[in-house]
């Protein structure tokens, strides 16, 4: 892909944005965005989950204007991104050999882990915490820039706080884009869901949010890990102890009602309770969309809502992955409620549970 900069078009949108391509991103864009962010600027990136807004850790004033950008409570964290191991050593006070373990397992990928903090990173960063959070992210473009600015890159999702994180870079430009200084376009990302975040300060380890690597592989490293309610979407954490962990999120302008079965053996108790569901919003005028799987969709023809599948329920990594652009989808379609169907917890399955959790506004339990 050839090197392409411009200034976005659409609502006052001042951004400018490079299009890169996603393996080897051309050096003179990845400089120009480096040169801004070590200014003092924000810039939107991808990463291999979904599309982060960065600055300079130790830039104050810069990580500030992350939070201002995107509406975010300060004592939210932000994970700061590293393009070497030996960056750790700045950030973490104490680096215990498990984080060795999973880095040679996981590294370069989407595994954040949650470490003591060392003086030189900001509270601001860590929303008042003691503890980091830190990941090496698996994108040429990411680690490029990192290297590029010469110090980790603090960086929450790209979008305005509260809604789908950002796949695309239009996802970026619609909520962020008349107040952030550019954007590295480099199409759409890997997995579509964000990092899995694992606290090792505790022990046993504690999983703080179900991301891209499922539990279940993070265990064959660690071995057990607790998982708080607060993990599986349900409730938050008293106080923000990572990304995802209070407040709502990745949620849709529409009205999310999640249905869940306690036993996804029959799925026809959650296509029947999904069409009166679909029957009863629809009565009161409403315009009803149903993301559904492919399994089921078959059977919400002819209720007059708009159909949406995630895909198969046999490949839980490609439902992840359209989640947050299917949200975004069912806005742009005027859609006042979205009725959807749940998924099994295991492996990716708690992953995206935690994610329609968060992001619903009403949860049935058949």
């Amino acid at each position: 892909m050839g090197r392409c900069v411009f200034r976005a078009s659409g609502r006052n949108v001042k951004a400018k944005v490079w299009r890169v391509d996603p393996s080897e991103p051309d050096a003179k864009s990845i400089e120009e965005a480096a040169s801004i962010l070590r200014k003092g600027g924000v810039v939107a990136f991808p990463t291999e989950t979904v599309y982060g807004l960065g600055a300079v850790y130790h830039m104050r004033d810069a990580v500030i204007r992350v939070f201002k950008v995107k509406r975010r409570p300060p004592d939210n964290p932000l994970i700061l991104h590293i393009s070497s191991f030996s960056q750790i050593y700045t950030l973490a006070s104490e680096v215990p050999e498990a984080v060795h373990r999973l880095a040679e397992k996981f590294w370069p990928g989407p595994l954040t882990v949650v470490l003591p903090k060392t003086s030189r990173v900001p509270y601001e960063v860590t929303g008042g915490l003691e503890k980091v959070a830190v990941r090496m992210p698996a994108h040429n473009v990411a680690l490029r820039l990192i290297e590029a600015v010469g110090d980790p890159i603090a960086a929450p999702s790209a979008n305005l706080s509260g809604r789908p994180s950002p796949t695309t870079a239009q996802h970026v430009l619609a909520d962020l884009g008349d107040e952030i200084d550019g954007v590295l376009d480099a199409g759409e990302t890997l997995y579509g869901v964000e990092s899995t975040v694992i606290d090792l300060t505790a022990d046993p380890p504690v999983l703080l949010r179900p991301g891209a690597v499922p539990l279940e592989e993070v265990e064959k490293v660690l071995g057990k890990v607790c998982v708080p309610a607060f993990a599986r979407g349900l409730g938050e954490a008293e106080r923000a102890l990572a990304p995802g962990t209070r407040y709502r999120h990745y949620s849709p302008r529409a009205q999310l009602v999640l249905v869940e079965l306690k036993d996804y053996s029959d799925l026809s108790k959650l296509v029947d309770r999904v069409k009166r569901l679909v029957a009863e919003n629809a009565g009161r005028g409403l315009r009803v969309g149903v993301l559904c799987t492919d399994e089921t969709r078959e059977h919400y023809s002819g209720l007059g809502a708009v159909v949406l599948s995630l895909g198969s329920r046999r490949d839980p990594f490609g439902i992840a992955r359209r989640l947050y652009s299917s949200f975004r989808e069912m806005d742009s379609l005027g859609v006042d409620v979205i009725v959807a169907e749940g998924v099994d917890e295991r492996g990716l399955g708690l992953t995206i549970m935690n994610r329609m959790r968060k992001a619903s506004t009403k949860r049935v339990v058949v």
